[in-house]
């Protein structure tokens, strides 16, 4: 069997067991009675149908201690998810006593007929088929075979125009993008069919994007942008008119994920008329949406995939086949896919992973979000300290006003890293002693005039987030303000920056840690964590945690890493939470 053969059968074989290996998985969590489902956050028991409009139900209940979050796929029914008459569900506002979801498949009939009883499960979508056709494509069409193929296997060799590259370097004068942007965008310019462009967190890789998307349409290319995200697509595409409004710019894509889009949003590329356009533009929709009527024939000349350190191999296909040549933005630094069968590392790593360190690579290594101060573990850590922070973001501390809190030696500006010692023990993924610390340093936060919008709590586990914006609700009684809070988990938080970030690890249990260190120490989490914020990183957590020494050996490494980090910030000793 030829390598190319081969190469295809494997990244099939890789679709087919992750799709296989997610739905036993999930067959599996429906079969578990529903009290365990409830206890365990996998379900929620006793909705009530409140009210419906268009394609989105209200819905109601007592208590909700699950595990869901916005963005996630559910499907309602009245005890059996499979049956003909559950209705699926995008979950649209998870809220303590509140949901709201927007309707993908069922009928609202039935809800009207029953209003109460109804329960909400997780639930799955397959989207395996999206992924083999692409492949069959790559397989069977001319530029799959000769272009995208022989890129991913090394057979072809991406070149650089040096007429180009000055002229693009010359076009960029006045623009304020510093050097290593500059080169970025330059390079990628003149690439004839490939180039990376890595960019630790701050770096402005959005702005890069933008301004290497203007030259492109300059010069009369059709763009396609792209990444696994809404959000990532929608940050790439409402900053390109902030770089210049003339050029022509949309999202196609279904209405109910148009979020913060601040640029025409149409269901068909029909309806956009772009392909009536003399020039180019740019257009922007997920992958998927180029094996559907929405976007199905369409060709492009580039294709700028963004985040694409979350990007599988299969799914970076699906992309390719849109254009002959192709530029990605990521950082193998940050969190990869997530995959939950692979073991092959063609296909359980990213696209950007897989193509880094073959010389068509460009870093950018200024950050103008983190300080010095919190620039340099991450620096250090991930990237051979050559990211540096810009003059203006060098010296940021945090602004607080003139009141007093009794977390004040906490909040300090003057020490920009903490790492806040509880000293409890045993828990797992939720620790009420950190929640109620981490929700009173927030109202601390909010008294001394940090606006909620400017913090942001990252945690592990849903399970924790949870806890803590259930109690940040019952100390601030403000719906309005909690909503501005952000509290998630790490894979929810990438690509996000807030002033102040506190990090409640919630696991204090050693053999549990060492149980879960292939998670929880994943550097990758670790970095993306740590680098959220602007001025000050609060950690808050216990030191039983750093005891787990009957750890896999292929941990230990990252465990030391997580001690690393620890022992650079001030560590301050807080038995319990206890202030008296």
């Amino acid at each position: 069997m030829s390598s190319t053969a081969n190469f295809l059968q494997r990244l099939r074989r890789f679709v087919e067991d992750e799709s296989d290996a997610q739905w036993r998985s999930l067959d599996h969590q429906w079969s578990r009675p529903l009290g365990e489902r409830v206890a365990k956050g996998w379900a929620i028991e006793g909705l009530r149908v409140v009210g419906f409009e268009k394609n989105i139900v209200r819905l109601a209940c007592d208590s909700n201690h699950s595990r869901f979050r916005e963005g996630d796929l559910v499907v309602l029914h009245r005890g059996e998810p499979k049956h003909e008459h559950a209705l699926h569900f995008d979950l649209y506002y998870d809220g303590e006593t509140e949901l709201e979801a927007s309707l993908i498949k069922g009928n609202f009939y039935f809800m009207t007929e029953q209003p109460e009883g109804w329960i909400l499960d997780q639930d799955w979508f397959d989207s395996s088929p999206f992924y083999l056709s692409a492949l069959n494509t790559v397989a069977d069409s001319q530029l799959g075979r000769s272009t995208i193929l022989s890129l991913l296997q090394g057979a072809l060799t991406p070149k650089v125009d040096f007429a180009r590259y000055e002229r693009a370097r010359a076009r960029l004068e006045g623009t304020h993008l510093n050097e290593s942007q500059v080169e970025a965008v330059a390079q990628s310019y003149a690439a004839d069919l490939l180039h990376l462009i890595q960019g630790p967190p701050g770096t402005g890789k959005t702005l890069m994007l933008a301004h290497l998307a203007q030259l492109l349409v300059q010069d009369g290319l059709r763009v396609f942008v792209t990444a696994l995200t809404h959000r990532a697509i929608h940050n790439a595409l409402n900053k390109i008119p902030k770089v210049d409004d003339s050029i022509p710019v949309c999202k196609i894509g279904e209405e109910r994920h148009t979020g913060d889009l601040k640029v025409p949003n149409f269901e068909m590329f029909d309806q956009s008329r772009f392909a009536e356009k003399n020039g180019g533009y740019v257009v922007g929709a997920t992958p998927f949406a180029l094996q559907t009527q929405r976007l199905a024939n369409v060709e492009f000349d580039v294709v700028l995939f963004d985040e694409a350190s979350q990007i599988t191999l299969p799914l970076a296909i699906m992309g390719m086949l849109a254009g002959s040549k192709y530029i990605f933005i990521g950082d193998e630094n940050q969190l990869p896919p997530v995959t939950i069968f692979s073991t092959e590392e063609a296909t359980q790593t990213s696209i950007f992973a897989y193509l880094a360190g073959r010389g068509q690579e460009t870093m950018l290594n200024v950050t103008y979000r983190l300080n010095d101060v919190l620039t340099n573990w991450p620096s250090r850590t991930f990237y051979r300290s050559e990211l540096k922070p810009s003059p203006q973001a060098a010296p940021r501390r945090l602004n607080l006003s003139p009141e007093t809190t009794r977390w004040d030696f906490v909040l300090d500006p003057d020490s920009p890293a903490v790492f806040l010692d509880l000293c409890h023990s045993n828990t797992t993924v939720r620790s009420r002693i950190e929640a109620e610390v981490v929700s009173e340093l927030v109202l601390s936060l909010l008294m001394r005039d940090v606006s909620p919008e400017e913090i942001g709590v990252v945690v592990p586990y849903r399970a924790q987030s949870r806890l803590i914006r259930t109690l940040l609700r019952r100390v601030l009684m403000d719906d309005e303000v909690t909503q501005k809070l952000v509290v998630d988990t790490v894979e929810r938080m990438q690509g996000q920056e807030r002033e102040v970030i506190l990090v409640s690890f919630a696991t204090a249990s050693p053999k549990f840690a060492a149980q879960m260190a292939g998670f929880l120490f994943q550097p990758q989490r670790l970095n993306v964590a740590v680098t959220r914020p602007r001025s000050k990183l609060i950690l808050v957590g216990s030191h039983h945690m750093l005891k787990a020494d009957d750890i896999a050996p292929e941990h230990k490494e990252t465990l030391d890493m997580l001690r690393d980090l620890v022992a650079s910030c001030q560590t301050i000793t807080l038995p319990n939470g206890d202030l008296s």
